[in-house]
């Protein structure tokens, strides 16, 4: 698509392409990145150590996660401009909980809350609705409006760590309602008529390897799924720790924790650019050659973060870790459709999609336990980067016996 044609394209779309920009970008508010840099004041609030803090988050990560299961199933029976305004005023809600709950034995259900509503439905109400909406243009629309947790994630850690120099910071989660709230008759302006698409597209369907679609159940049986898990597991596992341990970090680094969040921007531009380099590289060779090696930034990253002793050290590692998170959101999507076919396809992702979220309730868990165990961050870096160079050789193996077969 030119320039010329992408213009026309985010005119005529403009609002549909902006309710889902509007959503992904609310979402933060139940995201990790938003979450962990209240860590430190939130543990001090509750008297929690970090395995501790980690153990709450897990837990309520993980019962939304299996909420989602039914919850978000609802996208097939309402329509985004009547469910889009529920979910939102759920995350005010929850971010409202979070700012005046003072019971440590609410606060998993306030972490709950934020992670159902935020990382969950409005993501999910997203997706769904550029991929209803938008037919020959679905991976566009779906770009598109992933920019809003871009966006999120670059501004606003900053803006709120900045603030909380000079507010308190449970003021901060009701300024976060309030944006929430004003999310709410924007989002029903905007989809005042809802998109349908003038015309569907025939099914397009791709057989996987020995020339056949899988099942989910054939493809639990098939080794390669075994190979491939970790790879899954691991970036959303440790990313998210890295994230939820940000405030931690910056304490033993000796790094104002600012100036450790003003680099977040460019690790979200980093992603971006590699999320588009990855596309266009699968394209032209596939993700058998690209999957057993672009988790290897990922390695180098956290090697660079465990020995970083200045700011720009940790500049260098984020940049590694970027080049992952980016090509990580476009080329296991792929290799699913090419390795399994695409009949069943759903339910297979949807499989992996569990492994990922498995992997954000472990992460924080089990390095917060181990900091209570005094094993240092730098130390667990190092531990994470050896991890990441063997899910690569994992991965390189299973598709080394598989790749015949497709």
């Amino acid at each position: 698509m030119n320039s010329s044609k992408l213009r026309g394209f985010l005119i005529q779309n403009a609002t549909w392409l902006g309710a889902g920009v509007l959503l992904t970008f609310l979402s933060s508010f139940g995201q990790t990145f938003f979450i962990s840099i209240f860590a430190g004041e939130i543990r001090e609030a509750y008297g929690l150590s970090h395995g501790a803090w980690g153990g709450l988050y897990s837990l309520g990560t993980t019962v939304s996660a299996i909420v989602m299961i039914w919850a978000g199933s609802l996208t097939d029976i309402f329509r985004v401009r009547n469910l889009g305004p529920v979910v939102l005023t759920g995350l005010a809600f929850a971010t409202l909980a979070m700012a005046m709950n003072t019971a440590l034995f609410l606060l998993p259900v306030v972490i709950f809350l934020l992670r159902l509503f935020g990382q969950g439905m409005s993501i999910h109400l997203a997706q769904v609705a550029m991929a209803r909406w938008f037919t020959t243009t679905r991976g566009k629309a779906l770009s598109i409006a992933s920019l809003g947790y871009a966006i999120g994630e670059s501004l606003l850690p900053v803006v709120f760590v900045a603030a909380m120099a000079l507010v308190d910071w449970r003021l901060l989660w009701v300024v976060a309602a309030g944006i929430t709230l004003l999310g709410i008759p924007l989002l029903i302006r905007l989809l005042r008529k809802e998109r349908t698409p003038q015309s569907l597209s025939a099914e397009h369907t791709a057989t996987g390897m020995r020339d056949r679609h899988w099942t989910r159940r054939e493809a639990l049986l098939n080794p390669l799924f075994w190979f491939i898990a970790p790879s899954i597991l691991a970036p959303s596992a440790f990313i998210t720790a890295f994230f939820f341990h940000q405030v931690h970090l910056a304490q033993v680094k000796n790094w104002p924790h600012i100036q450790l969040v003003a680099l977040f921007p460019v690790f979200t531009g980093v992603a971006i650019l590699s999320m588009f380099i990855a596309g266009w590289a699968l394209d032209k060779w596939g993700t058998a050659r690209m999957m057993p090696f672009y988790q290897l930034p990922m390695a180098v990253g956290f090697a660079c973060l465990s020995v970083a002793d200045t700011i720009s050290g940790a500049l260098i590692g984020l940049i590694f870790l970027a080049l992952t998170v980016g090509a990580h959101s476009t080329l296991p999507s792929a290799f699913w459709a090419e390795f399994y076919g695409t009949r069943h396809i759903g339910a297979i992702k949807a499989l992996a999609t569990a492994v990922m979220v498995l992997g954000s309730a472990i992460g924080p868990a089990l390095t917060g336990i181990l900091i209570d165990y005094h094993v240092s961050l730098g130390t667990q870096f190092l531990w994470i980067s050896g991890f990441f160079v063997v899910v690569c050789g994992l991965v390189w193996i299973g598709i080394r016996r598989a790749r015949a077969e497709v």
